[in-house]
């Protein structure tokens, strides 16, 4: 048995939020993981704001007691601390799904020596993207000195990935822009680097400059001037999820508005039901969805060729915009958590935490 602390988000205020212990057991065929450190991005906010409609809670649940809160999934690194399974070594490192938490138990499943799925009960039903762990030593993903960089953006590019691939998949539903909500936003940001079309960015003024610098938008607009885009046949993506501008975007364009695309929640206080808007009925884009498509699709390894390409092509462009910011313990877990949900982080920041130990290094910027 051993002592864990848990960072817990209330599911009915985003804000509250404390610090409980608990106690793990390590039964026969698992491993208990520590937790190094994990990235936090507007994606996480997404995850709490789905975190009943789209299970995210259920990846990590608590006991019975603590039922009003719920264990925010992150993306990062870890180390097996202690094994009861023959092929799992004390000392590994892996990569992938963790809670924000000093440890976790998994139950290592279909073991590789890139990797391996954790088949507990709890999360067997659950989205098969989200149980593989990479063991770094031979995960082909993992590139040495470049853990954070894996970790905030590797996830959202896999998403951004996949929005562009249905559209192309779908010949863009005969449009010839895509308008791009919360423009800022990194899974934005790497649709715009990989979409055909013209692409526009809809982004606060603060973020104006910073997203016309990077070169990835033929144009960048303030959230006020809408009613000036051009009425083409449009798709939408809306990383925002701002209730009021989707129906903004959809008066605007009305017809014209071939698909509208529901990813994420960055402005989630503001995210409303929409009924009987003009145009495209808005479409809430499930990137696990287009995953299991394309591995029919493109066969084995097919999927994992592609996105290596297209994630080695972004990779560099990055580098030179985002700045990684490391930060430990319970406050800064605290209060980076707070910043991020209010908006208040820089799309240039690239927030890596962790609970036990001060993150490796100085703050940086990629490259």
């Amino acid at each position: 048995m051993i002592d864990s602390l848990d960072f817990l988000v209330s599911r009915k205020d985003l804000r509250r939020t404390r610090v409980a212990p608990q106690i793990l057991t390590v039964n026969e065929g698992q491993a208990l993981l520590q937790v190094e450190r994990f990235a936090l991005t507007a994606n996480n906010v997404t995850y709490a704001v789905f975190g009943d409609a789209m299970a995210y809670w259920k990846f990590f649940p608590l006991p019975d007691s603590l039922a009003e809160w719920g264990r925010v999934p992150v993306w990062g690194h870890a180390v097996v601390v202690e094994s009861r399974h023959p092929d799992i070594a004390v000392g590994e490192r892996v990569y992938g799904y963790l809670p924000m938490s000093t440890h976790v138990v998994v139950q290592p499943d279909r073991i590789t020596a890139e990797g391996f799925v954790d088949s507990s009960a709890h999360r067997r039903p659950l989205p098969a993207p989200y149980q593989w762990y990479g063991r770094c030593a031979k995960d082909p993903m993992h590139v040495a000195g470049r853990e954070d960089e894996r970790a905030l953006l590797n996830p959202l590019f896999v998403t951004s990935f996949l929005i562009d691939d249905f559209f192309d998949d779908n010949g863009w539903f005969g449009a010839e822009q895509v308008v791009l909500a919360s423009a800022s936003s990194k899974t934005a940001l790497g649709v715009a680097f990989l979409a055909k079309p013209t692409v526009i960015g809809l982004t606060s003024p603060k973020n104006k400059s910073f997203c016309e610098s990077l070169g990835y938008y033929d144009s960048v607009i303030p959230y006020d001037a809408l009613a000036g885009l051009p009425k083409v046949p449009t798709v939408f993506v809306d990383m925002a999820g701002d209730g009021q501008l989707l129906a903004s975007v959809h008066k605007h364009f009305a017809d014209d508005l071939k698909y509208s695309c529901i990813v994420g929640a960055t402005h989630w206080e503001h995210r409303e039901t929409q009924h009987a808007l003009p145009g495209a009925k808005p479409q809430f884009f499930f990137a696990p969805t287009q995953a299991q498509k394309r591995r029919k699709d493109w066969g084995s390894g097919g999927l994992e060729q592609r996105f290596g390409v297209a994630w080695k092509n972004f990779l560099p462009s990055a580098a030179t915009w985002m700045q990684v910011r490391r930060a430990s313990g319970q406050q800064a877990v605290s209060d980076t958590w707070l910043e991020v949900l209010d908006g208040r982080a820089s799309p240039t920041t690239g927030h890596i935490l962790s609970f036990n130990a001060p993150a490796t290094g100085p703050s940086r910027t990629m490259g």
